[in-house]
């Protein structure tokens, strides 16, 4: 365990450093002068001279790669050009949202979509499977910010029961601030909850048809401990990957939802940060999501020698 955690990590080295290249190379090579852009329309040449200076625009593109990721390698993401802070209390100011809104909607995402995708396989074929992976379907199928305003509209504004938008922390009550979190983890989870669902319906189909499975059946093994004990465990390891690949679908749902419901965290930063062409937050808040998405997948990696001992690496 620890050799593939080991293995893992040295993987994972090389990725962030593919995504730091691409990262800068979206600024740098991109059409136009930076810090022409930075300065906005109105300034003047001696303001964008000394921006293209602070940038290091004016130096070869080596020696401006090396400078901008030297501080990356010590924790310095560099400073907002907008909001004239550090990047990374700016992000650190931003993730108490964004970290509830991920967590509501993982645990809520996993929970009933395992559990749908398991009540699909044990009644195949019948209404009830049907009527789930139709939902499935439909609901991979709406756009995300769809999704947020038709909840929206219906809860909020024609019933009253949760609030339009904004958020609370969780110092403020544990109600005002799960009242906040309902709609966007809702929104943000729908295609989550899709995704897993028909995975774990395939999945269990598969395991369903083993010998092992039928003669547990004949022994008379209640059909509960047959779906939850043996089959969802032995079926857990194609369950595990898509929830993991699944972490990409919510982090770019991350920026729609906040942006919907206006809720401060990360994902909204980022929105201002692009309509303010301040990229060193782009720059920042990308490698941040790059480095969890990594980090996820390695859990994931893991996670299928627990599920599954006959697994090794």
């Amino acid at each position: 365990m620890l050799g593939h955690f080991i293995k893992g990590l040295t993987t994972a080295i090389p990725v962030m450093a593919v995504v730091a290249i691409i990262v800068f190379l979206l600024l740098f090579l991109a059409p136009g002068d930076p810090a022409a852009i930075m300065a906005g329309e109105n300034a003047t040449a001696d303001t964008i001279a000394q921006l293209r200076v602070a940038l290091g625009v004016d130096q070869p593109i080596h020696l401006r790669f090396w400078n901008w990721l030297s501080p990356i390698l010590h924790g310095d993401l560099g400073n907002s050009i907008y909001w004239r802070q550090s990047v990374v209390s700016l992000i650190g100011q931003r993730a108490g949202p964004t970290i509830s809104l991920a967590v509501t909607t993982l645990f809520v995402s996993v929970c009933t979509a395992v559990t749908l995708g398991v009540i699909a396989a044990a009644r195949v074929n019948s209404r009830l499977d049907r009527a789930i992976m139709g939902f499935a379907v439909i609901a991979f199928s709406v756009p995300t910010f769809v999704v947020g305003y038709v909840l929206m509209f219906v809860f909020a504004v024609r019933l009253g029961y949760l609030p339009v938008q904004g958020y609370k922390p969780i110092s403020a009550g544990f109600w005002p601030w799960l009242s906040h979190l309902i709609l966007p983890s809702l929104t943000l989870g729908t295609v989550y909850v899709a995704l897993i669902a028909r995975i774990t319906r395939a999945s269990m189909l598969e395991v369903l048809s083993e010998d092992y499975i039928r003669t547990a059946r004949a022994k008379g093994v209640p059909r509960r401990s047959i779906l939850f004990r043996h089959a969802l465990k032995n079926a857990a390891v194609p369950i595990a990957t898509i929830v993991g690949n699944g972490i990409a679908i919510l982090i770019s749902g991350v920026v729609i939802t906040e942006t919907v419901f206006n809720v401060p965290g990360i994902g909204r930063l980022v929105v201002d940060a692009i309509a303010r062409r301040d990229y060193p937050i782009i720059q920042g808040v990308t490698l941040l999501f790059a480095g969890v998405y990594v980090c996820i997948n390695l859990l994931v990696d893991i996670s299928y020698r627990l599920f599954d001992p006959r697994i090794r690496y």
